[in-house]
């Protein structure tokens, strides 16, 4: 099959191309601009084209007639591509029924990562668990990996570890096996209008799961029955692992239980997997001597990390990104006391993208009225100076800390190797 990927560079897409390519498939696509992705995908021999106004997809087609159109779904309806594929009569689809069909057509079994937080860092960890345990596993994580492609199928595999998320109602289109809950609480507001419509997306997706383990406190949240078909955790069963970060010991319960589910009990073993996990690209992802760099870009992801960090300085800078303005509409109050391990925080403006016209843009000061540790709140922006300074901080000592889901990583690994 001839499959062709819009938005190849894509967290969600790129693993798809790798995926689809183990399984035997010819794969090209394109995105609008070179990422960390495209790169891999290139030095692996694949066609990536960037432009994306449908030129290259027609060209293409007339030369190999593609089979498969398979786009993100934040792809809008009038794309110059996926009109292109239209008219030529190809198949469409997102890359949630490509998965789902993939995953069904090979007879695996889905171990589907889900909740609001942790799903990439989980998922990372399932699938560098089961490797180190010697298990055949396919998977598709949501980040770069240190340890391989974000994304691969392996013949003969019995299993399928995904990271699926809930924009789009994406977790819809499946039906795990057994399914990891990590923690949730409501967010993409611009697929889910009401907290309500979030919580029943989770326990239809519950619902779909032949077996679910999740932690009490966000079953409860969800207003989740429960039967005998979900593993109940409290709080007090996170177990006692050498990972830093109370999420990330939290996350490794999780895969440890599934793995119990699974039928691989050796705790030992499991244990020494997990303990050597060495992290996914993007969270709390070490850049430098004293420089991290982490996706999060919600209070709770906030206040977990900035609790990892503070495992291993008692000195943290922070440097935040918000991200999305129609996010920061709803999650504007709920920044407050997130913030207290950093003794300095550099606040920058928000990052803009899939926005709300009619949506007036919060500014930073009204994000951040009802932060507790004022006296360390300073807005900043992607500047010389900002950079400078940080480099102060570090040859101090200080653990200095940028987070968001926008530009802010992108700059921080530019004005690195300028500095080399």
């Amino acid at each position: 099959m001839n499959i062709y990927l819009s938005g190849i560079g894509g967290v969600g897409i790129g693993p798809i191309a790798e995926i689809a390519h183990d399984a035997g498939h010819t794969v090209l696509g394109s995105d609008l601009s070179e990422g960390l992705i495209t790169q891999q995908l290139r030095e692996r021999g694949f066609t990536v084209h960037i432009g994306q106004d449908g030129s290259f997809l027609r060209e293409q087609h007339q030369e190999t007639p593609i089979d498969w159109f398979v786009y993100t779904a934040a792809l809008p309806a009038d794309h110059p591509e996926l009109i292109a594929a239209q008219e030529l009569g190809i198949r469409t689809g997102k890359r949630d029924e490509f998965l789902a069909n993939f995953i069904e057509n090979h007879n695996l079994k889905l171990i589907a990562i889900a909740g609001t937080h942790g799903k990439t860092t989980t998922t990372g960890m399932a699938v560098w668990a089961m490797k180190q345990l010697g298990i055949p596993v396919s998977y598709s994580v949501g980040s770069t990996l240190s340890f391989g492609p974000s994304g691969a199928y392996e013949k003969g595999s019995e299993y399928f570890i995904y990271e699926c998320d809930e924009y789009d109602k994406n977790l819809l289109h499946f039906f795990p096996y057994v399914s990891l809950l990590t923690s949730v609480d409501y967010d993409h507001p611009d697929t889910y209008p009401s907290e309500e419509e979030y919580q029943e997306t989770f326990r239809q997706y519950i619902a779909q799961s032949h077996h679910t383990v999740g932690w009490q406190k966000d079953l409860t949240y969800l207003h989740q029955s429960i039967n005998e078909a979900i593993w109940t955790l409290s709080s007090n069963e996170t177990l006692p692992l050498h990972l830093p970060g109370e999420h990330n010991r939290r996350n490794a319960t999780l895969v440890m239980k599934g793995l119990e589910y699974l039928g691989f009990t050796d705790t030992e073993k499991n244990t020494a997997a997990l303990e050597s996990f060495p992290g996914t690209d993007r969270r709390f992802e070490k850049l430098a001597d004293n420089l991290y760099s982490d996706y999060g870009h919600h209070p709770e992801e906030i206040a977990a990390t900035l609790q990892l960090a503070s495992e291993l300085s008692d000195r943290i800078v922070l440097v935040y990104q918000p991200h999305q303005n129609w996010r920061q509409h709803f999650i504007r109050d709920q920044y407050t006391n997130q913030f207290e391990h950093a003794e300095k925080l550099y606040w920058l403006p928000t990052h803009l993208t899939r926005e709300n016209p009619d949506q007036p843009v919060l500014t930073s000061q009204e994000l951040t009225k009802n932060i507790t540790n004022r006296d360390a709140l300073e807005y900043a922006t992607e500047s010389d100076e900002l950079w400078e300074t940080l480099q102060r901080y570090r040859a101090e000592g200080v653990l200095v800390l940028c987070m968001g889901a926008g530009t802010i990583d992108g700059w921080v690994r530019k004005k690195l190797k300028e500095s080399a």
